[in-house]
């Protein structure tokens, strides 16, 4: 969130970051207006404090002289200042309640080298990455659900029959690209400095505030349980829809000390998320799902080292891509399309041929985005009390938190299943997961399992 200070000495600077990203329902006039009333509240009880203690000094010194009258007239103006201050107090409270209610509604401010727009084609390009020698493709590439399905390793019918809709089984060779996918990532993030951290998966509302997902964003998250015992509220739990919410929030109302910083940690898990008001877009296969998994990176470091790091922390996770062999291309986010939260945000998009859909490279395909790269200043610092000191003898100051996904692996799966994908319905696995997979070369899949599969195309 941003600060009561900084709303208030920069009032423009602020409307023009709800604009610019597209936020609305914030009222800041009345935010502005709430925040005087409170300040001369606070003024005023200062005053009502100050005059009731010089009031209550003089008691014992009148009853001592004698002045019985006069030690009876301050009793009665202490018991008069003791009920005007409960009631001044009682308003500002009330008031700093709602201010604090309204200061979460408020989006951080874009950086300066934000570029402005309204939406995703007003993002810009930053560069490409894998176009320049481009595997051999089959002349039609099969989109990677009906890949899916021919080998057998993603099955989606069945994942509805258990979960619903937008839920999946990933099966055989494709269970195992996975895992072997994941163990991957971990290890080359761990190379870059990186430490591991296994989160809980349900998280609190408090950690949810404090990255920003509530109260914006309620209507995306799963909320657990719906009963309470001597150890956990349930209702007050979610299921993560990123790791970014446990880990960043670790160090919630901590400060850290500057020999820590910077501090890196990547985080695998399951996400889960309802995408609300996605209806509209693309849902078939295992492109926009309500289960996934991810590897997730969170910076944690010094206010002026965190643009250096952000850039950092893009090349880690396009190391990925670059490993994999895989197409894709990097976005500077404008501010209509860069999120509530993130002063700066850069979106990884992998290239998959398998769908004419949004037009990839001059022979179709569409851009999946597996990684955000986002730098939030002191934005979620200040919703999550995260604080470092510079100096042991210094007061604390708010630190940077940056975060990014190491990658999505769906999507990459997707992009492996079309990218590498044969003439023949088979798909090369490429050759940094060939390790992770006991050194198989090729997915061929398997035989359907089960009485409906007979006379379905079983494979040979």
């Amino acid at each position: 969130m941003l600060s009561r200070q900084f709303v208030r000495e920069n009032p423009e600077t602020v409307r023009d970051a709800i604009e610019r990203k597209g936020v609305t329902g914030v009222d800041l006039d009345e935010i502005l207006a709430i925040d005087e009333e409170w300040r001369e509240l606070k003024a005023k009880g200062d005053g009502l404090r100050q005059e009731r203690n010089e009031v209550s000094s003089k008691i014992g010194k009148l009853k001592q002289e004698g002045e019985e009258e006069a030690a009876q007239e301050a009793i009665s103006r202490s018991s008069e200042l003791k009920e005007e201050l409960q009631n001044v107090e009682e308003r500002a409270d009330e008031l700093e309640s709602q201010l604090e209610d309204a200061l979460l509604e408020i989006p951080n401010v874009p950086h300066e080298s934000v570029p402005t727009g309204e939406d995703e084609s007003d993002n810009v390009e930053r560069y490409r990455e894998g176009f320049d020698d481009l595997r051999e493709l089959p002349d039609d590439v099969t989109p990677h659900y009906d890949l899916g399905e021919e080998l057998d390793i993603l099955d989606f019918e069945r994942g509805a029959k258990v979960s619903g809709g937008g839920f999946q089984f990933v099966k055989g060779e494709g269970a195992r690209l996975e895992h072997a996918l994941v163990q991957f990532m971990l290890d080359v993030h761990r190379e870059q400095g990186y430490s591991d951290v296994l989160p809980p998966i349900p998280v609190n509302s408090a950690s949810m505030e404090g990255t920003g997902q509530l109260p914006k964003f309620d209507e995306d998250a799963y909320r657990v349980g719906s009963r309470q015992d001597d150890d956990i509220d349930e209702d007050d739990l979610w299921l993560l829809p990123t790791a970014e919410v446990p880990v960043t929030n670790m160090y919630r109302d901590e400060i850290l000390l500057d020999d820590d910083l910077p501090v890196k940690h990547q985080a695998f898990s399951p996400n889960f998320r309802r995408e609300a008001g996605e209806h509209g877009t693309e849902t078939r296969g295992y492109v926009r799902v309500h289960q996934f998994h991810k590897v997730e990176l969170v910076n944690f470091v010094r206010p002026e080292d965190s643009y250096d790091r952000l850039e950092g922390l893009l090349d880690e996770a396009a190391a990925v891509l670059d490993e994999l062999g895989l197409p894709y291309r990097v976005l500077d986010m404008c501010t209509g399309d860069m999120g509530f939260t993130q002063a700066k945000k850069y979106d990884i998009e992998v290239w998959a041929p398998g769908d004419d859909m949004e037009g990839g490279p001059d022979v179709g395909g569409r851009w999946l985005e597996v990684s955000s790269v986002s730098n939030f200043e002191e934005f979620q610092a200040r919703r999550a009390g995260l604080r470092y000191r510079p100096e042991r003898h210094e007061s604390a100051d708010y630190l940077h938190t940056l975060n990014g996904s190491g990658l999505a692996v769906p999507r990459v799966m997707v992009a492996i299943l079309e990218y590498y994908q044969n003439e023949d319905g088979t798909v090369t696995v490429p050759e940094a997961l060939q390790p992770y997979m006991g050194g198989q070369e090729v997915i061929e899949g398997s035989a359907p399992i089960g009485e409906s599969a007979v006379g379905a195309g079983e494979r040979d």
